[in-house]
């Protein structure tokens, strides 16, 4: 499949599409009177602003990095001509948080939730000419909400960034037929060699059917012709010659999903899946039935002139070319619903992502709402792409504070390890990455020791009783009540280490983790010493470096903020080589 790189959502693709991005109205609502005072139907907003930047971001426009916990979008917009008798679909990739939107004066419906897409259908509401579409959005500090990294203080420090408020992906128009495809879910099954299709339809007329073709590389491998039940046709398709999905061969299958009526073609949908799959078996970890050693990247998706929106789709498939090109397999995509199209070239290209969701810093009734309206919009959106092979619903114990000891904070863990697993059978869980471990796929260790004997001395009675963990940060592998059961074991965060580059200035608060390099070949020997210690532990089955590249004041990336290398990339490849999957 060949894709432009600013096509909103890979995974399902029709051929009609118009983006919304670019110059749009805008205006703060500091009194948050806006909805009092009828704004939606203003003639105008005072400002103007670049979607899909936010407000806090030099490509916005604006680049105000105050609190504004409410603002206003809004534009003008024509439907193309050619799409007269179509019904009308708008997306948007994502809004942070709080969303209203006016369709020509009027509600067509809110969202919560700033990391997921959604739509509506807004027929019944255009015009025949220009229309109108006007959006609140609410964004406050409340530390019950989802957030991240984005820090509610004014400035950012430690390991925490700058804020992005309001619409930070794509918005587009989408013209579909009245009777549709809605959904495609591919479930892979590589013992059987076959490929489980599920297609929700809507409209169910009669004698609707989904007819299916499956390619590889531009050969026609299979068809099905499938019945609709109510609106869902099921299927599952034999893989003659299986080709499989890793990262070494990134093999995907194209398909094209053509919805009909008797003789009619109704609706064309193009996408793609990956025979993959990922399994524990004892302590290892499986990729398709065979031990793998997961050499992960910690990449925050944050860019300075931008924030959490790429400045370009390009970017996005340059950090993924970045992290193969260092030699790693994988990456933790960290405290971040990315952008769909990352996820694609990840596909395309062979970068297994662990799929983490970005969290809040306090515990409430109103945060385990907020989380677990959310958290499940990421699992469907993201299900059919074949490098995300693990799911994590926290970190380090954020939102969770009292999780250690605490009953009512260990039973919500449980529950979003249940429903995520419901939800995804195919995957793997971890249930808090870092430490305060309670029921997890993965027992995952943060440890940012300086050198190879600090590794050697703190693991050495692990070694011998597969039982006694050291406790790095002064946080324990497990909560209490929980000990370890022989699952595979994984450093997710380690070497962090600063450098700072030679032509560059940098202030006092820039950070990392124990002391600061400004010399090539002591970044690179401190690299190889921390991450060999690591290798060279048989009980452990993979690591995730800190990290990709420098966000703000952080300067422990490999490339710098702005994507410049600071170490030569085939030096630190040479070095993660040295370990085999086995």
């Amino acid at each position: 499949m060949k894709l432009g790189y600013d096509y909103p959502r890979p995974q399902f693709v029709r051929k009609n599409w118009q983006s919304l991005n670019g110059k749009w109205e805008f205006e703060f609502d500091d009194t948050n009177k806006g909805i009092e005072e009828k704004w939606y139907r203003k003639e105008r907003l005072s400002s103007r602003i670049i979607v899909p930047f936010g407000f806090q971001t030099k490509l916005s426009g604006i680049n105000d990095k105050n609190f504004h916990d409410h603002v206003w979008y809004a534009r003008d917009f024509s439907i193309p001509s050619n799409w007269k008798g179509k019904e009308i679909i708008i997306h948007f990739g994502a809004v942070d948080y709080e969303t209203r939107i006016w369709i020509n004066g009027k509600e067509i419906g809110d969202h919560s939730g700033g990391h997921t897409s959604f739509s509506f259908n807004i027929t019944k509401y255009l015009k025949e000419n220009e229309n109108r579409i006007v959006l609140w959005v609410e964004d406050t500090q409340d530390t019950d909400q989802p957030r991240g990294k984005q820090y509610s203080n004014l400035k950012p420090e430690g390991c925490f960034y700058d804020r992005t408020t309001g619409i930070w992906q794509t918005v587009w128009l989408e013209p579909v037929p009245a009777s549709r495809i809605e959904n495609i879910k591919f479930t892979p099954n590589i013992d059987s060699k076959e490929i489980e299709i599920e297609t929700i339809i809507s409209g169910d007329l009669p004698d609707e059917f989904i007819s299916l073709e499956i390619s590889f590389k531009g050969k026609k491998i299979s068809r099905a012709v499938v019945r609709s039940d109510h609106g869902i046709c099921k299927t599952t398709v034999k893989i003659k010659n299986m080709k499989l999905w890793s990262p070494e061969e990134p093999n995907l299958y194209d398909v094209d999903v053509v919805l009909v009526n008797g003789k009619k073609k109704l609706d064309e949908v193009n996408s793609y899946f990956g025979m993959r799959k990922i399994s524990v078996k004892g302590n290892k970890i499986l990729l398709n039935n065979k031990p793998y050693y997961l050499k992960l990247i910690l990449d925050q998706g944050y860019w300075p002139d931008s924030l959490i929106t790429p400045p370009s789709g390009e970017a996005l498939k340059n950090d993924v070319v970045f992290s193969k090109m260092f030699g790693f397999n994988g990456c933790r995509k960290h405290q971040k619903i990315e952008d769909q199209r990352f996820l694609y070239w990840a596909d395309k290209f062979g970068l297994l992502v662990w799929g983490e969701m970005a969290n809040a810093w306090t515990f409430s009734a109103r945060a385990e709402k907020m989380f677990l309206k959310e958290w499940p919009e990421v699992i469907k959106r993201d299900y059919n792409h074949p490098c995300i092979i693990t799911w994590v619903p926290f970190n380090e114990s954020w939102g969770i504070k009292e999780v250690f000891q605490d009953v009512r904070q260990q039973e919500f863990v449980k529950k979003v390890v249940l429903i995520t697993k419901e939800m995804d059978k195919t995957r793997l869980v971890i249930d808090n990455d870092g430490w305060d471990h309670i029921e997890t796929d993965l027992v995952t260790i943060h440890d940012y020791s300086a050198a190879s004997a600090d590794f050697e001395k703190n693991y050495a009675q692990f070694k011998k009783d597969k039982k006694t963990f050291p406790v790095p940060h002064n946080k324990q592998t497990y909560a209490q009540g929980y000990s370890y059961d022989g699952k595979p074991i994984l450093f997710t965060e380690y070497g962090g280490i600063a450098f700072k580059m030679p032509d560059r200035e940098y202030g006092k608060e820039d950070r990392g983790y124990h002391d600061t390099e400004t010399e090539e070949n002591k970044l690179v020997e401190r690299f190889r010493d921390t991450t060999q210690a690591i290798m060279k532990m048989d009980f452990c089955c993979g690591f995730a470096y800190t990290q990709l590249t420098d966000v703000q004041q952080e300067i422990n990336g490999l490339l710098t903020f702005d994507r410049k290398t600071k170490v030569d990339p085939k030096k630190i490849k040479k070095i993660l080589d040295t370990k085999e999957d086995k």
